[in-house]
């Protein structure tokens, strides 16, 4: 059983050592790229609310 153990941790640091890893500033334009898409999402969604809530009080 230990011996399995043993076996796991080297299988996983021989992996993780073959990982290619992103750069700094590659990490930085990925996380500022999904921030931009997230607040464009955002200001979409509160537009099409805003739309319909005029629409739904104009009608009713």
């Amino acid at each position: 059983m230990l011996k399995k153990i043993n076996d796991f941790i080297n299988e996983t640091k021989s992996e993780v050592s073959k990982v290619t890893w992103p750069k700094k500033k590659e990490t930085l334009m990925t996380s500022l790229a999904i921030l931009f898409m997230v607040i464009l999402a955002a200001l979409f969604f509160l537009f099409i609310d805003w739309i319909f809530s005029t629409l739904i009080k104009f009608i009713f």
